[in-house]
């Protein structure tokens, strides 16, 4: 296990080969918009394919920067492992990979701010389905008025039949 973890599962599966997929796909759809250009195509859609491909190429720059520390330390960890007999170094070891693991998981919930940050098309459809949509059925469901209209007169005749009922 320790071989196959130190040679094939850290450097290919969740090191290298994660990154060289993602950061050739976004090379192949950065070079894909750059031809856009010369189809006819309405300018609309060229600025929502760019903008698409601004925000692939952001998250792929992000998935590079916060996966690779991980990876290089479990190579690192796994072809040189620290005793616990040295407690001091075994303690900064496991804080280390505590640390890295943290900014690795970081990496799957930063999609979402990332392209709220970067892009306005993505705010407005946030802002749309949160406002619109979320907030109009949680009023109705929690604030709900009862909005029937009663008349008035029903009520004068009602008290006066229980006067009239108390004077026999």
């Amino acid at each position: 296990w320790i071989q196959y973890s130190a040679f094939f599962f850290y450097p290919v599966l969740t090191g290298f080969l994660p990154i060289v997929i993602a950061s050739s796909f976004s090379i192949l759809a950065y070079h894909n918009v750059r031809h856009i250009v010369r189809r006819q195509l309405p300018i609309v859609r060229r600025k929502l394919d760019q903008q698409m491909t601004a925000m692939v190429l952001m998250r792929v720059i992000v998935f590079v920067c916060l996966a690779s520390p991980y990876s290089g330390y479990r190579i690192y960890v796994t072809n040189f492992p620290t005793s616990r007999s040295m407690p001091m170094a075994y303690a900064v070891g496991r804080l280390t990979q505590a640390i890295l693991l943290s900014i690795n998981i970081i990496n799957y919930m930063i999609s979402s701010y990332l392209f709220l940050m970067f892009s306005s098309r993505f705010r407005r459809q946030v802002k749309f389905v949160l406002v619109k949509k979320c907030w109009q059925q949680w009023k109705y469901c929690c604030c709900c008025i009862n909005n029937r209209i009663e008349p008035e007169n029903n009520i004068e005749i009602h008290n006066i039949q229980m006067e009239s009922e108390e004077n026999i």
